[in-house]
């Protein structure tokens, strides 16, 4: 199971999956325990996975004022992932560095998650491939100051 589907309703479906087998203790495969542990930490997104028929197409817009939940989520999973591996290289490093400078995990993930967004955003305001150097440059803002 993959978490970056091939469309918006197959991402979400992770998520509302692995939300229905947390209240039923069934077990989790793969991805999902990845996508677990976001959800645990993120109790204000409850109501929106308990209800996918309302929610599975669900525009969230920035005028709406509210964030896109699945976005935010699917955001900390990328960068579980990116931190389990090191990848870019040098995001664990720049991680710790956050952590030793007193911020906890969830926060320190909200950091990378701004440096995320700004490469991403650059990338597409460029129309080029990401790059994992205004990532790392961004990130390095928070942890060398």
């Amino acid at each position: 199971m993959s978490l970056f589907g091939s469309n918006r309703r197959d991402t979400r479906e992770v998520f509302f999956q692995t939300w229905k087998k947390l209240n039923s203790g069934e077990s989790l495969d793969g991805i999902e325990t990845v996508v677990a542990q976001v959800v645990k930490a993120h109790p204000e997104y409850h109501a929106v996975l308990s209800n996918p028929e309302s929610t599975e197409d669900k525009d969230y817009l920035p005028e709406d004022g509210g964030p896109n939940p699945f976005l935010h989520m699917g955001m900390h999973v990328a960068i579980e992932e990116q931190l389990s591996i090191d990848q870019p290289r040098g995001i664990r490093e720049q991680f710790n560095k956050l952590l030793l400078r007193g911020a906890d995990p969830h926060e320190s993930q909200h950091t990378i998650m701004e440096c995320l967004g700004e490469m991403l955003w650059q990338s597409q305001r460029q129309q080029l491939p990401p790059d994992e150097q205004i990532y790392l440059q961004c990130l390095k803002k928070f942890t060398e100051n």
